[in-house]
């Protein structure tokens, strides 16, 4: 049984981290070490607001997303 991704056997350039876009335009991994989250391949990617950032929201305006979950 094989226990590497497809991607590592190929030796392909990816990460298995998640990819998070920030409305500044800065990516983010949630992988320690992913030393390119802007040209790297990730298996997830989401935008910031799913992880309750509240960088979307206007400068000076004091207000943060809430999740109603």
């Amino acid at each position: 049984m094989e226990t590497s991704c497809r991607a590592c056997a190929a030796e392909t350039a990816h990460c298995h981290g998640t990819l998070i876009r920030h409305w500044s335009g800065r990516p983010e991994c949630t992988e320690d070490g992913c030393e390119s989250p802007e040209l790297t391949l990730h298996a997830f990617d989401i935008d910031c607001v799913a992880v309750s950032c509240g960088c979307d929201q206007p400068i000076g305006s004091g207000a943060r997303w809430v999740s109603s979950a």
